[in-house]
């Protein structure tokens, strides 16, 4: 199951009178309970040598949480907010001594790969989804993020 496979499935609960989901696959297994109960991802059941490993992120408690990367209005501005999609370590750069993806001033276009957040020993690429300029990076480099968790904060062009 891909990460943004898991982020439709919370973002359907979130929306859902559900309080509770139990998925289980060869894959991984994943438990969701709403109302303060504790979100649960097991470790994926191990594949054969030939194959890749699943793509598994921990998702937070099930909140009316979007889909990340997320275009959100910020407060009292035209600036557009792109939140995390997952717990994990946010990452600027694809290895220390390689450059950002983004910095202030760069324009994007959806599918750029803005960051990295690694979860789980997994490092998965963070695309944008809307288009514009890097007015404000929010996160530190080599930092913990939380689920939806503002990034950044672009201007649409």
């Amino acid at each position: 199951m891909e990460t943004k496979d898991i982020q439709h499935l919370l973002d359907f609960i979130a929306q859902s009178n559900l309080d509770e989901v139990n998925i289980e696959t060869n894959e991984l297994k994943i438990s969701v309970k709403r109302y303060g109960s504790v979100t649960t991802v097991a470790a994926p059941a191990p594949a054969p040598v030939a194959a890749p490993a699943p793509v598994a992120a921990a998702p937070a408690p099930v909140a009316a949480a979007p889909v990340a990367p997320v275009a959100a209005e910020a407060p009292a501005s035209n600036l557009i907010t792109v939140k995390s999609p997952m717990i994990g370590t946010f990452y600027r750069s694809g290895s220390p001594d390689a450059p950002s993806f983004v910095e202030v001033g760069t324009e994007i276009k959806p599918g750029k790969v803005v960051c990295i957040i690694e979860a789980m020993k997994l490092f998965n690429e963070i695309e944008s989804e809307v288009s514009g300029r890097i007015v404000k990076v929010l996160v530190e480099n080599a930092t913990p993020v939380e689920f939806d968790q503002p990034l950044f904060l672009v201007e649409p062009v």
